[in-house]
């Protein structure tokens, strides 16, 4: 048994397909089926099942190839310890960011993490919440920058940034001619949500008190993964939405004419990284916080005390 038969059965896994498996992995297909096929003798076990299309594992090659992921994630973080040991900042820094906040945070700091930090590639992914955190205790990923998550315990969160909510309002609305509104202001038949998924969406749920089964409009049902759409149904529809900080920074001075503040304590979220608690890649880490913090507009850190944080 030796390391690459465990990343050729993690591969096959992953793309159920011997011959993708084997481009993944830069090596022909008989290469790879033979080396799985002397893992199987090996431990006497049949790791996939090669009579379905896609190929799957067997009960028993499940249960190996959790395992291998085990292997592999542990030999890996050894060269990590030595990087860590000798100071070095280089190697690969896989990020998992959730879509209301990748669009406004990755523009400011991308180009600035790269000039600083050449030896440090990064793969970064846009996911919901969920999927991040299932990916990160998976090991697929090395860090998520999401709204913080209060009830999860297993993995750490390390503080970024707070963000106020905002209302974006139609002129057609009674809210326009307000300079303050209340959450219990909302009708939820005028509110346009994204869909499913979203912890935006859930404390946007939680800031207007509404229940899952809340019924929006009587005809028309509508739910946005995108927040650009939320604001354009906005202005050609009517209704409202709800916008987080760094989204209202960016809009132009004719689309913040349709901006209200809500009244005193403002909402808010708080933005944050989160790691595996055994996270290795300390130092990348701290790297990627450092550029986020140091790439955030002057805005954000304006006046922040005292947010009710959602």
């Amino acid at each position: 048994m030796n390391i690459q038969q465990l990343e050729y059965i993690v591969a096959v896994d992953n793309y159920r397909h011997f011959v993708h498996a084997a481009e993944h992995c830069n090596v022909t297909q008989p290469t790879l089926s033979m080396m799985i096929r002397k893992l199987e003798e090996e431990l006497s076990v049949k790791i996939f099942d090669r009579t379905k299309q896609p190929i799957v594992p067997t009960s028993i090659g499940r249960e190996i190839i959790d395992q291998a992921k085990i292997i592999l994630r542990e030999a890996s973080r050894m060269h990590e310890i030595a990087k860590h040991f000798n100071g070095d900042l280089s190697g690969e820094l896989r990020i998992g960011i959730i879509p209301t906040i990748a669009p406004y945070l990755l523009p400011h700091v991308v180009n600035p993490f790269i000039s600083n930090y050449p030896d440090i590639k990064l793969h970064v992914s846009e996911m919901i919440t969920e999927r991040i955190i299932s990916e990160l205790k998976l090991g697929n990923l090395d860090v998520g920058i999401i709204a913080s998550l209060s009830e999860e315990n297993s993995l750490q969160e390390i503080p970024l940034y707070k963000e106020r909510f905002y209302a974006y309002v139609s002129e057609n609305t009674d809210l326009y001619a307000k300079e303050y509104i209340l959450p219990t202001d909302i009708e939820p038949n005028e509110l346009w949500l994204l869909e499913e998924g979203h912890c935006f969406r859930t404390q946007i749920q939680r800031l207007c008190e509404l229940s899952r089964n809340s019924q929006f409009g009587s005809s028309f049902s509508y739910r946005s993964g995108s927040i650009e759409t939320l604001i354009r149904m906005v202005e050609k529809n009517g209704g409202i939405t709800i916008l987080p900080e760094m989204a209202v920074i960016e809009l132009s001075e004719e689309r913040k004419k349709h901006i209200r503040h809500f009244q005193f304590p403002e909402p808010a979220r708080e933005v944050c990284l989160i790691v595996n608690r055994e996270q290795m890649k300390a130092r990348l880490i701290d790297a990627l916080k450092a550029e986020i913090i140091a790439s955030l507009p002057s805005e954000i850190f304006e006046a922040h005390l005292d947010l009710r944080v959602l």
